[in-house]
């Protein structure tokens, strides 16, 4: 069966695999492992990939990231490719090191973020690879000991996991531990594979490329979620109405709008102003522009005075501040649109 295309788009959350050929080891010491992390550290700090959770263990890796600046196929070629020709220098091999192409599958936000990255940080103790919680919470390769604090990761995306859990670091972490403990007994979760049609965080765009490939509607391996969802997706797979140059005109309306719900003035969002309420607002505002009306990192970022990685950073942010303030983005951006028409 022919491999169907890749769903991505800027700013989708994916759930990405990737295994040894053959069921090989892809990492045979922790030369490798370093290797590999530094690769995915430097796709984070150069806002290719924002990187939620991660797991090595010897014939295969999760990642859980959320696409940047470029594609997801753009950054895992450049990842893999890299790591595998280096890996095949160091051990003296020619060849394939990787099963096939990776492993993506889009992934709905809530409430799969957090049941993933639990997933994810788990895989080292369902592997055997360690023996009890205490080990994972010191293993050097996955995301479990970075959230913790144990090892540093500061292109991590820490901030966007610990701040699902409490408002301080000491809590959040409590709670995220916990949380990852009563995980345990759950075992293996194939429901977290693949399922039903979802809306990842991806938009409008997202919604598009899943219209130009010929995927079957209410079951789809390669996007997590309820084929509950099917009928909603077709009613939002369409771009928003007047198309993207009615969204782009859109934007100071919809700054002008958060800016009176957050109690800021619209200037000192497109100002780049760090003062708290200001940035609040300005994370606010990217993630309805980019995740809602479908508009470019780039343009967003023009718009409000900052860098595009610093518009994908945000998004996280953006959502949770809209929850707080009992905002619904899909409401306020087609409200928005229908006033700018």
């Amino acid at each position: 069966m022919p491999r169907g295309p890749r769903l991505d788009a800027p700013g989708t959350l994916h759930h990405v695999m990737v295994r040894g050929i053959e069921g090989r080891p892809i990492f045979r010491d922790d030369r490798d492992r370093d290797d590999f992390v530094g690769r995915l550290a430097a796709q984070a700090q150069a806002g290719g990939l924002i990187v939620y959770a991660w797991a090595l263990l010897p014939n295969h890796a999760h990642l859980l990231v959320r696409t940047g600046r470029m594609p997801l196929a753009r950054g895992m070629r450049s990842l893999l490719t890299g790591y595998a020709g280096a890996f095949n220098r160091r051990h003296r091999r020619r060849g394939h090191l990787f099963q096939n192409r990776y492993k993506s599958i889009v992934v709905e936000e809530e409430p799969y973020l957090l049941a993933l990255t639990r997933y994810i940080h788990l895989n080292p103790l369902r592997a055997k690879v360690v023996p009890d919680l205490g080990a994972l919470e010191r293993y050097p390769w996955g995301g479990h000991s970075a959230l913790l604090g144990h090892v540093p990761r500061p292109w991590h995306a820490l901030a966007a996991v610990l701040g699902q859990f409490a408002g301080t670091r000491r809590e959040a972490r409590r709670r995220y531990r916990a949380f990852v403990a009563d995980g345990v007994s759950q075992g293996r979760q194939p429901d977290l594979i693949g399922g039903g049609l979802r809306r990842s965080a991806g938009g409008w765009e997202t919604l598009a490329t899943l219209r130009r490939g010929r995927e079957r509607w209410a079951f789809d391996e390669r996007i997590l979620g309820s084929g509950a969802f099917v009928e909603r997706v077709l009613k939002e797979a369409a771009p928003p109405p007047g198309g993207i140059a009615v969204a782009g005109r859109s934007l100071p309306a919809l700054i002008a709008q958060i800016a009176a719900a957050c109690g800021v003035h619209p200037a000192e969002i497109q100002s780049g102003s760090r003062r708290r309420p200001a940035a609040r607002a300005r994370a606010a505002v990217a993630a309805v522009a980019v995740t809602r009306l479908g508009l470019s990192a780039a343009r967003v970022a023009k718009a409000l005075g900052v860098s595009a990685v610093a518009i994908f950073q945000a998004i996280d942010r953006g959502l949770a501040e809209l929850r707080t303030r009992g905002l619904d983005p899909d409401r306020l951006a087609k409200g928005i649109i229908r006033q700018v028409k």
